[in-house]
């Protein structure tokens, strides 16, 4: 037990100092190559203007790079790799405890963190390459009713694109878990385990698609990052409660990167997490949540995720269907506080609050049901 302990903190420590480290480099490659967007939300995803929005996303003019979500998955990757190797190197020692990689628990996680945040990183890569539209531009989109969503919203792949991409990345999760780990039930809190068969694999789809819409919580300095901390050192209390040690390390390790991050992106921020990290964390979440069979506690412990999500979705059947009626002053919940008049300093002040509090109930509920 003391040794898996220091396992968890060495490792989250060392993604922490590696993310420190690397950081330096990035930032100097971002703000050379002017990897920011280049022009503001016009749009809202209805086709109508978003005023409102595109006061608050000013980022061409605060010329804050995108990509900040690197220094997390990287340091991720850069740990993982560096504890297996020096295992290999001295399989006799101390080393060779400290590895997390494990074909059981961590392979899949890491490939899903992987591969989100290249897809995210092509992108953000397109988001920066894009000069954007001319005004009239704009009002002729809107008039013509050509808007897809995403399309013009500052340039990037378009919303449709990005979710067949994680439909795609969740279904062969899905058959994985499904085929190779021989999972089909669920566990019930307060239940116990229900069988699912075939069922497991479109719940499986509709939880990470479902998470992966909550990443729109990346829009204010330091907000993310935070949210998402509370979030996986829930998962790794839960994962290290029921034995499975190396994923414990890895949802700890994330965190790590995660802390590091977030030194650089206190207001004001040096970069945005943005797609590339958002990607990554979603997907990879909610692999360790099925990993951990603590799934249907995600939706508790990710809260401020789901609600930020329904909350776009709210404001978009609004004002489809009452006459261009909005819920919120703007979407997604977040800036609806902004725009009430909260300093961002203070939406994510207390938006950290909410995701502590709501991580312990949901590690409280996963432990005891």
């Amino acid at each position: 037990m003391p040794i898996d302990v220091v396992k968890i903190f060495l490792t989250t420590a060392t993604a922490f100092f590696v993310g420190i480290a690397i950081t330096p480099f990035l930032t100097d490659f971002l703000y050379r190559h002017k990897m920011w967007k280049k022009s503001s939300v016009r749009l809202a995803m209805d086709g109508r203007q978003a005023t409102i929005s595109s006061k608050l996303h000013n980022d061409e003019e605060r010329k804050t790079p995108r990509m900040g979500g690197v220094v997390i998955w990287g340091s991720v990757f850069i740990t993982a790799f560096l504890f297996f190797i020096l295992a290999a190197i001295f399989p006799e020692s101390i080393f060779a405890k400290f590895s997390f990689l494990s074909r059981e628990q961590t392979w899949l996680p890491l490939f899903t963190l992987i591969a989100g945040a290249s897809f995210g990183l092509i992108d953000d890569y397109l988001v920066c390459r894009d000069a954007g539209l001319p005004a009239t531009a704009y009002r002729s989109i809107e008039a013509a009713g050509r808007w897809q969503a995403g399309t013009y919203a500052g340039g990037g792949l378009s919303l449709r694109i990005r979710l067949a991409f994680v439909f795609i990345l969740a279904s062969a999760g899905a058959w994985w878990f499904y085929a190779k780990l021989g999972m089909d039930v669920v566990h019930v809190p307060f239940v116990g385990d229900v069988y699912l068969g075939l069922w497991f694999i479109p719940l499986f789809i509709i939880f990470m698609v479902g998470i992966y819409s909550g990443g729109i919580i990346d829009g204010i300095d330091g907000l993310s990052g935070g949210v998402f901390a509370a979030i996986f050192s829930a998962y790794a209390i839960i994962a290290f409660a029921q034995g499975q040690i190396d994923l414990a390390a890895f949802s700890s390790v994330v965190v790590g990167g995660l802390l590091a991050f977030l030194w650089f992106n206190i207001p004001p921020a040096r970069f945005f997490n943005s797609e590339t990290g958002t990607m990554a964390l979603t997907t990879s979440l909610t692999v360790v949540a099925f990993l951990t069979k603590a799934v249907l506690v995600l939706p508790v412990i990710a809260l401020i995720l789901v609600v930020t999500s329904a909350s776009s979705l709210i404001q978009i059947l609004s004002k489809k269907y009452r006459n261009g009626k909005k819920v919120f002053l703007v979407a997604p919940l977040h800036n609806h506080f902004q725009a009430l008049g909260w300093p961002a300093y203070k939406v994510t002040m207390r938006y950290w609050v909410i995701a502590v509090v709501l991580a312990l109930v949901g590690t409280i509920i996963a432990l005891v049901g």
